[in-house]
């Protein structure tokens, strides 16, 4: 690589994260720590207002632009399988708001890149989720996003049906089933629901708020304290 495009490599690494230490940026740029001293040390001095310090790490400091950003070519393709992939597996809204991402990629490409990319051989056949779940899964996001209380009615492994009011904390994908992560105002815990299990379920208007000992966070440093994590879908 040459150092014009590492320098301009090391921006945008520092750019995308809250705090990055030397080790990481050179082992994601493959040199070596010093040489990542160096090179912060030289920005610096040609104006980029880097912050940090060798040992602690570095950000970037508020206000910093950089010209639009231009893929390399297997950047491009990587970004258009991701795309193609997901949008098998995502509600509607997120699905056409990733085409039209990727639309834009593409629209800046040069024309050469952009002739690559429609003819890489790698498609996504439409096997995703079905309509329903699909639209049960952007409610549910959505449900999460505006931390509105949502009732279901639930059908479970066993074939036992139920009918709860919850929380939406967060959707997880498993590959090929999508589950809700929520507190359920019933049973007074937190549950795991499969999306493909819920027969219907409809958005309340009543809201909630983080409550110490009922969030998402705490659920999942619940999770990490046991031995075995819980199979998805209870």
């Amino acid at each position: 690589m040459r150092r014009a495009d590492r320098l301009f490599a090391l921006v945008q690494l520092i750019r995308g994260r809250r705090l990055s230490t030397a080790a990481w940026l050179a082992g994601r740029l493959e040199v070596s720590p010093r040489t990542v001293y160096r090179d912060v040390a030289d920005l610096q001095l040609q104006g980029v207002p880097i912050e940090g310090e060798a040992g602690v790490g570095y950000r970037l400091g508020r206000g910093f632009e950089l010209p639009p950003l231009m893929f390399t070519a297997d950047e491009a393709r990587a970004l258009a399988v991701a795309t193609r992939i997901a949008q098998q597996w995502l509600d509607p809204a997120l699905a056409r708001a990733a085409g039209d991402a990727m639309s834009r990629v593409l629209s800046v490409l040069p024309a050469a890149t952009r002739a690559e990319v429609d003819r890489m051989p790698m498609m996504a056949p439409p096997v995703g989720l079905p309509p329903g779940v699909g639209n049960a899964l952007q409610l549910l996001r959505e449900a999460s996003t505006h931390r509105r209380l949502v009732e279901l009615a639930y059908r479970d492994a066993l074939d036992h049906r139920s009918v709860r009011q919850v929380r939406p904390l967060g959707c997880f994908f498993w590959g090929k089933v999508w589950t809700l992560a929520a507190w359920c105002e019933q049973r007074q815990d937190f549950r795991s629901f499969r999306v493909d299990r819920i027969e219907s379920l409809r958005m309340l208007e009543q809201r909630f708020s983080d409550e110490s000992g009922k969030t998402l966070a705490d659920l999942l440093r619940r999770e990490e304290s046991c031995a075995a994590p819980a199979a998805p879908g209870s």
